[in-house]
């Protein structure tokens, strides 16, 4: 039997430094997924954040800015996994979590003003389109569809436009868009940037550090990492956008629960080995799929062929773990997809497993997204091991 711990006062007195926010501001993004959102240090206080349950909390008097008053409003669970994120996106205020990433989608949608102007890529995450195009059916806002990669046409069509929506790479298409000049011509035009940054992780690129106004995430992606949650954050480095965003947050019930974003929290602290690892075995993959002859087409930036891969190793700092290929047809398509073993025929992306499915299968996905076109969403698995799966797929067709 362990002896019960002496009293505390035959402990040595100890003074424990801690990172403030210019230490925090200092240190690389993959220290800052492990390191930020930490509680306070203190002798035998946790390494981690706790969960709170709780629908409502003690107070008396008003319940005004500042005050947690009720669960809806505030919960002290999402606060550490906010603060991380932001500081992650390059940001001093903290991130709002939503209950899912098209919660957080709506909260920045909400930012066009009714009857104003969305500039939106042809080719983005189908829910993102979806709530734009429903909300143009409505008369709530005018929608102007742009091959995000042309940069001409694209500023071409800002002309009173109220928000550019960026998605760099696009889901599932690929296309590399012009980050900086894009979003020096939005605000030259006098509509705000919003960049969906879920793809490239903010280990592959800051997009509020370039000068968008503010970044959303499907965290249920790679920053969770587990394919175990579902949850949204949206960034923002303006205090009054902040503001608005967390007022849609509260009237509209998007809340996360605290246990989602607790586990989200600790998905976090790996994402720089996951990604790392998803990374490199992304890169191999596509090299060996451009040659193999089944293979239509290998959409990466991390290609040399690949046309936004100038574009992407200027911007980018690493480039993803999302591949698209092009096969004859639907039914190659499907038959591929159908005969692997190790890798997942599911949608979503970001988890530490490969997954794989035909993206027109969806009815939602845009007409210009090939029949053929199938994504893939590379996890941490051997690289060999992914590849034997898939030659033998793609032999079969060819």
């Amino acid at each position: 039997m362990t002896d019960a711990p002496e009293a505390d006062a035959a402990l040595p007195e100890y003074t424990f430094p801690h990172l403030d926010a210019a230490a925090l501001s200092a240190l690389s993004a993959e220290t800052l997924a492990v390191a930020a959102g930490r509680p306070a240090r203190g002798h035998d206080t946790p390494v981690n954040p706790s969960v709170v349950f709780s629908s409502t909390f003690v107070g008396l008097g008003s319940v005004g800015e500042g005050a947690r008053g009720y669960a809806r409003f505030s919960n002290p669970t999402w606060e550490p996994f906010e603060e991380a994120v932001a500081r992650l996106e390059g940001s001093d205020i903290p991130a709002l979590l939503f209950s899912s990433g098209m919660a957080a989608v709506a909260a920045a949608l909400s930012l066009v003003p009714v009857g104003g102007v969305l500039v939106a890529p042809a080719h983005a995450y189908s829910g993102t389109l979806g709530l734009a195009q429903a909300k143009g059916a409505r008369g709530e806002l005018e929608l102007r569809s742009v091959d995000i990669a042309d940069t001409d046409a694209t500023i071409a069509a800002l002309a009173g436009a109220d928000v550019l929506w960026v998605e760099s790479p696009t889901n599932p298409m690929m296309e590399v868009a012009d980050l900086p000049a894009l979003t020096a011509a939005a605000h030259a035009a006098g509509a705000l940037v919003v960049v969906d940054n879920t793809f490239s992780t903010p280990l592959g690129q800051r997009p509020l550090t370039v000068g968008a106004d503010v970044v959303v995430h499907s965290a249920t992606k790679y920053l969770a990492g587990h394919s175990d949650v579902l949850l949204g954050l949206a960034v923002t480095a303006d205090d009054e956008l902040r503001a608005r965003l967390l007022g849609h947050r509260t009237l509209h019930g998007a809340i996360a629960g605290p246990m989602e974003a607790w586990l989200g929290l600790r998905g976090l602290r790996t994402l720089a080995l996951r990604v790392e690892r998803s990374q490199a075995t992304a890169a191999e993959l596509a090299r060996r799929l451009e040659g193999h002859p089944a293979v239509r087409r290998t959409r990466y930036p991390g290609l040399v062929s690949d046309p936004g891969h100038d574009r992407a190793a200027a911007q980018f700092d690493g480039f993803g773990s999302i591949i698209s290929i092009e096969l004859d047809d639907a039914a190659a398509a499907d038959a591929l997809v159908a005969g692997l073993a190790l890798w997942l025929p599911a949608t979503s992306l970001g988890g530490v497993e490969s997954t794989i499915e035909r993206r027109r299968r969806h009815t939602a996905e845009p007409a210009t997204v090939p029949e053929g076109l199938v994504r893939l969403s590379v996890g941490i698995e051997n690289v060999d091991d992914l590849w034997s799966d898939l030659a033998q797929g793609l032999d079969a067709l060819a």
